[in-house]
Parts: structure tokens; C-alpha cells; sequence
């Protein structure tokens, strides 16, 4: 879903933390052709973050943005360095759990400050990165939403419990569809398939669904009644995935658990 290179310089800044997360996007960025002569990943262990400049510590000189992407628990301690050398930049965290109110006590001195929860799909252009602030003007809205959109699909919440939401499906979502993939492979697997095989039919079929689901905007719905007949194969497994304690309710408790720390986790930051 990426909207293709845009060629265009990210605003000089610092990526705090560039871990797995971080790494994901600074490779969307390479991927969709976006300037990063302007970022500095600022890692302790200078570890290489493909695409972009690495300094163990902060560099001599202002941000205007600053990304947050070290662990969530450790926000308390990376603020008491960070925030003086941060004073006018603006705050964009992908910390799990850590509200505004909590980054903005933090960081006072901040010109906005910014929550983004991507997934990693925007390795690839493809992810959802749900996006939320209560301090942004309209035009830095815009401008975090040219930079997010080469990552995909770039939602602002109207409120900070949209944002949970966003980032309890979209966030948590891959690691449950690699769950499902790896069951549908293993029932493959169970009919007498070999294991590539079974993995290689059951990601292409996931894959496959949902590009044809996306190019045709049809439902999900209508989707699986065109693709099940009536007293089939395909209904009497659908069947089963509808009926009660079904799919439906295996999902709803799935995302709960999820919602719950995250939330668990937003008290602890806040604590």
C-alpha cells in the first residue's frame, strides 16, 4: 500500500532506540525512496540500522523531530537525558502503553507531541501505523502524514483510546495471522502435504485473499459466500469457524488479552 518513492528529506532529527520496530520503518522509508541523510539512529551499542547514519550518543546539534523507540520502561530514564537537548522538537513515540499525558510531563518543553503504533508490515509499504495527538496543528498533522504514508496506511484517532484500538488490531494483528497461516499449514500438513508445501499454500492463500479483497473492495462477507457453496466443503467448514465459541469469540478473546496490557502497561507508565 505504499504510495511509492516520494524522494523527499525526512526533517533532521534523532531515531532514539531503533530496534526491531524502528529498523522496520527506517527500511520502509529506504524502500519507498525517502531522504534519511537527515536521521540519525542513536544507538549505545552502535549497532547498524540499515539506511541511516548510527551515533552512540546525541549528536552536538538541535532535532526538530525525535522518534521514541527504546523499550517503554525505560522512557523515564532516556526523558531525564533527552529532554533538554529536545526542547522545540517534536516528540513521536512508538512506545507500547505510554500516553501523551505521560510523554508530555516528560518532555514540557516539546512542540507537539505525537503517538504512532505501527506494525511491521511497514518494512514493506504495507503496514497500518495508527496516529494520535492532542498538541499537533493541522499543517504538522499533514506532515507527519506525508512521512507515515510511505509506510501505508496512516489513520488518525480522534481520541487516544482510537489509537489503542488501532494498534491493539493492527499492531497485534500480524503475529495472529502468522498463527492462523501456521495452523492452516499444519492441517495441510495432516492431509499428506510436505511442510514447504503446506507453509507455501497456506501464506499465498492468506496473501492472495486479502490483495483480492483489497483491490475489489468487496466484504468479507461476500467474499466467503462466493467462495462456499451451499451444503459444500467450504460451508461445513465455515460452519464450524461460526458457531458459537467459534472464530468470532476466539478473536474477541484474543484482542482483549491484548487491550488489557496494554493498558496494564499505560498504567505503569504513568505510575
Amino acid at each position: 500500500m505504499s504510495l511509492g518513492g516520494s524522494g523527499k528529506a525526512m526533517p533532521p532529527g534523532w531515531f532514539v532506540g531503533c530496534g526491531n520496530m524502528g529498523g522496520a520503518m527506517v527500511a520502509g522509508w529506504v524502500r519507498a525512496g525517502r531522504d534519511l541523510s537527515k536521521l540519525t539512529a542513536i544507538s549505545p551499542s552502535g549497532r547498524e540500522v540499515p539506511g541511516v547514519t548510527v551515533a552512540t550518543d546525541y549528536p552536538d546539534e538541535h532535532p526538530d523531530w525525535v522518534w521514541l523507540g527504546h523499550k517503554p520502561y525505560q522512557v523515564e530514564q532516556v526523558a531525564e537525558r533527552l529532554a533538554p537537548k529536545a526542547k522545540g522538537a517534536v516528540i513521536l513515540s512508538i512506545l507500547a502503553g505510554v500516553e501523551c499525558a505521560s510523554l508530555r510531563r516528560l518532555f514540557p518543553d516539546a512542540r507537539a507531541v505525537v503517538r504512532l503504533m505501527p506494525n511491521l508490515p511497514v518494512s514493506h509499504g504495507e503496514g497500518v501505523t495508527g496516529l494520535y495527538s492532542n498538541d499537533a496543528d493541522a499543517a504538522l498533522k499533514a506532515e507527519i502524514s506525508d512521512v507515515i504514508g510511505d509506510l501505508g496506511l496512516a489513520p488518525w484517532g480522534q481520541a487516544e483510546a482510537d489509537l489503542t484500538a488501532i494498534s491493539t488490531v493492527a499492531g497485534s494483528g500480524p503475529a495472529y495471522v502468522a498463527r492462523f497461516v501456521a495452523a492452516l499449514a499444519k492441517q495441510a500438513e495432516a492431509l499428506g502435504l510436505d511442510a514447504d508445501t503446506a507453509h507455501a499454500i497456506a501464506l499465498q492463500t492468506v496473501a492472495g485473499t486479502g490483495l483480492m479483497a483489497r483491490s475489489s473492495g468487496e466484504g468479507m462477507a461476500d467474499l466467503a459466500v462466493r467462495v462456499a457453496s451451499p451444503g459444500g466443503s467450504t460451508q461445513a467448514g465455515l460452519d464450524v469457524l461460526d458457531a458459537e465459541n467459534g472464530m468470532d469469540e476466539l478473536v474477541a478473546r484474543t484482542v482483549a488479552a491484548a487491550r488489557r496490557r496494554t493498558e496494564e502497561m499505560a498504567a505503569e507508565a504513568r505510575g
